[in-house]
């Protein structure tokens, strides 16, 4: 990664942090934004709230030229149907969905420079497989990853690749709620194939990889990384 310029949205905390910590050690020069500048990360941050601001209006200290972009932020919203709000469906697509459409839109002159840039984006294990209380989220991934596979279909011809990145269960804030008890971390522990739910680190090292020059023949995926959950019993 040494001499790639690559923009991270969500690197303060969670899996974002954790890439960002990845791709400095490999030598990127990182760009990020958030609400919040990166404890420990040296980086060009730009404050974004993505529910709120223009993206580019916000995403204005960008290189002329990015390697890669990375949308992080997500949401898990875990209702009954019934209880789930329109408003609750239109959050989740605004922060999932819209933002990550925002972000490319505003880098998208930068990464198209670099002749060979890489788009990440994070869907979640519950797009493929059924679960009760997901609807919201499944429907706001499941859109994350058609929008994965349509870039990368439109992205091709400039050699700009665009890839998915589908975990299941990772100890990060925004999931602490699930693991909030030595019982209900065992109970995330048993639900997978591995025995383990993941750690931030499992996730960065995928996004770290589809960034890499080592994937650059992979596009259009989305990839699993969560323990075995959405494909083994």
């Amino acid at each position: 990664m040494q001499g790639k310029n690559i923009l991270i949205v969500g690197a303060s905390s969670g899996i974002g942090h954790a890439l960002a910590e990845q791709l400095q050690a490999q030598g990127a020069t990182l760009f990020t934004a958030g609400r919040n500048q990166p404890d420990g990360i040296p980086s060009t941050h730009m404050t974004w709230d993505v529910s709120q601001t223009s993206a580019t209006d916000a995403l204005n200290q960008l290189p002329d030229t990015l390697h890669g972009i990375v949308y992080c932020p997500g949401t898990i919203n875990l209702k009954p149907f019934q209880r789930l709000t329109i408003d609750d469906y239109r959050t989740d697509l605004e922060i999932n969905v819209l933002g990550a459409v925002a972000t490319i839109h505003a880098a998208y002159a930068a990464i198209k420079k670099s002749k060979g840039g890489s788009i990440v984006l994070f869907s979640t294990v519950a797009a493929k497989v059924g679960m009760g209380l997901h609807s919201s989220v499944s429907v706001a991934k499941s859109a994350v990853e058609g929008l994965a596979k349509s870039l990368a279909a439109e992205f091709a011809p400039y050699n700009i690749r665009v890839n998915a990145v589908a975990p299941s269960l990772t100890d990060t804030p925004l999931a602490q709620f699930l693991l909030a008890d030595e019982a209900k971390r065992e109970a995330g522990n048993k639900r997978h194939p591995l025995n383990r739910y993941g750690t931030p680190q499992d996730i960065a090292s995928m996004a770290a990889y589809l960034l890499s020059d080592q994937a650059s023949w992979i596009t259009g995926q989305v990839i699993g990384v969560d323990g075995g959950m959405g494909t083994l019993k």
